[in-house]
Formats: structure tokens, sequence, C-alpha cells
């Protein structure tokens, strides 16, 4: 596969205008900004690392509630941080935002041969195989090494056993993943009775991670799963602090579980 080739023939296909032009107002405005604003001088990828952890979460939250204007209005500010990053690259030397676009135009070109080449693949799972043998083909060392080591831990566990998974280590049938899951959920009881908490520590990680091995074989995403939990039990409590007579404090435990019945009953006609 000729990979210039290919990409050279991608760009004498119609322009966006209004993309380029938004994209090229963009990267003028983070010019203006580096050279002019005092705050925007001072950051560095460092600075910057922990702020755009907030930018994606705020765009994941977005996607959660399937708020397109939100999201919208998410996207301009991750990417925004992208050309924050690569135009303190390119002042140091290291890259250009250009270097960094065209570094993912040829990777995705050489991991779709399907597309790009004679390879038939007929399924998604084919796919995601066959780009995880491209990347070890490419140089890399394990399977594993795509999986950020600061991930959240939820979601670290689904990319592990997802990753795995490609190479064929795996249960075959999703009754083998309940089965280990009871087996964990017993070593669990066992290490309770034992008294030691570095064992029960162990055994309810192993739990909590065939749990997330369970939702993978339902074909569920485990972190939307929780949060959206989280957010149904927020909305509820909330629910019990705006509607009881008298602070919560005061409240008994049989007061609060008759609110919170009214908040699943308000839930239902809503819906």
């Amino acid at each position: 596969m000729d990979v210039e080739s290919i990409l050279k023939e991608i760009r004498t296909r119609g322009n966006n205008e209004r993309v380029l032009t938004s994209f090229q107002s963009l990267l003028h405005i983070m010019s203006d900004l580096r050279t002019k604003c005092p705050w925007d001088k001072k950051q560095t990828i460092h600075s910057l690392r922990i702020l755009t952890l907030e930018e994606t979460f705020e765009l994941a939250e977005a996607i959660l509630q399937e708020d397109m204007e939100n999201i919208k209005e998410e996207i301009g500010d991750v990417m925004l941080h992208m050309v924050f990053y690569a135009y303190i690259a390119e002042e140091q030397g290291y890259f250009s935002m250009a270097d960094a676009l065209d570094h993912i135009c040829h990777k995705l070109i050489r991991r779709h041969p399907h597309i790009y080449g004679d390879l038939q693949l007929a399924t998604d799972e084919e796919v995601k195989k066959n780009w995880e043998k491209l990347k070890l083909d490419e140089g890399k060392k394990s399977v594993l090494s795509g999986v950020p080591r600061g991930l959240p831990a939820l979601i670290k566990a689904y990319r592990i056993q997802d990753k795995v998974s490609k190479v064929g280590f795996d249960w075959t049938h999703i009754d083998d993943v309940e089965n280990k899951f009871h087996e964990e959920w017993n070593e669990l009881q066992e290490a309770r009775k034992s008294g030691n908490p570095d064992k029960i520590e162990e055994e309810f990680g192993d739990v909590l991670f065939s749990l997330v091995n369970y939702a993978r074989f339902l074909n569920i995403d485990p972190e939307r799963a929780l949060e959206l939990t989280n957010l149904k039990f927020l909305n509820r409590f909330s629910y019990i602090e705006n509607n009881a007579e008298k602070p919560l404090s005061n409240l008994t435990l049989q007061e609060m579980e008759a609110l919170w019945e009214d908040a699943k009953n308000a839930e239902k006609v809503t819906r």
C-alpha cells in the first residue's frame, strides 16, 4: 500500500472551505494568545494537562447527557487544547500541527488496508483484531501498550480485557464469565471471614474485574452504566433533600425511603 499516493489522492477531493477557514482562524487566534496574553504565554504542556483532562471529562459528560449544544462547545474546548499543545511543540522545534495531522492521516491509512488496500474484512471484530496485529507489526512491544496507565481503573479494566481478547485470550461463552464472577464472589466471602483487609481488598478487586468482563460480554460499557446509576442516585437523593419537610438529620430511615420511592414514581411519570 503506497500511503503517500493514497494521501495525495485524498487531498485532491473537494474541500470544505468553512471547516478549513474555521480551523485556520483557531490557529491564528492561538498565535495571538500565545504572543499577547500573559496567561497563555505562561502555559506549558504540563500546566495544561489537568485542564485538558477537565475539558475531556466535560465533553464525556455532555455525551452521556446527549446534550448536542454542549457537545459542540466542549469539542471546541478540547480542540483548542490540541492546538495549544501543537503550538508549544512547534515553538520548541519538535513538531507542528501539520506534522501531527499528517501522522494520524498516515496511521489511519496504514491501519485500514480493507479500505485503502486489498484486504477483505467483513465484520467490526475482524477489523479490531487486524488493527491490533498491525500495531504489533509497527513495532509495538505489547498488546497492552496502548492502554494508558493513567486511565480510571474501571475504563482501564475494560480496555485491558478488550485488548487481550483480540489475540484470543478470552472466554468462549458468557456462561464461563458468569461462573468466574461467582467464583470470585465466593473467594471474597472467604476473605471476609479471614478478616485480612489486604486479602479482602484484593478479592474485591477481582470481583470488580470479573463484573467488567461480564459487562463486555453483554455489550455494555461499564463506565457509562455506572455513571448512569450515579446520576440516577443523585437525582433521587436530591428529590429527598428538596421534598423533606424537616432537616435530613431529623428524618428516620423509613421516612427517607418513602421519599426515595416517591422519587422513583416521579421518574416513571416523566418517562
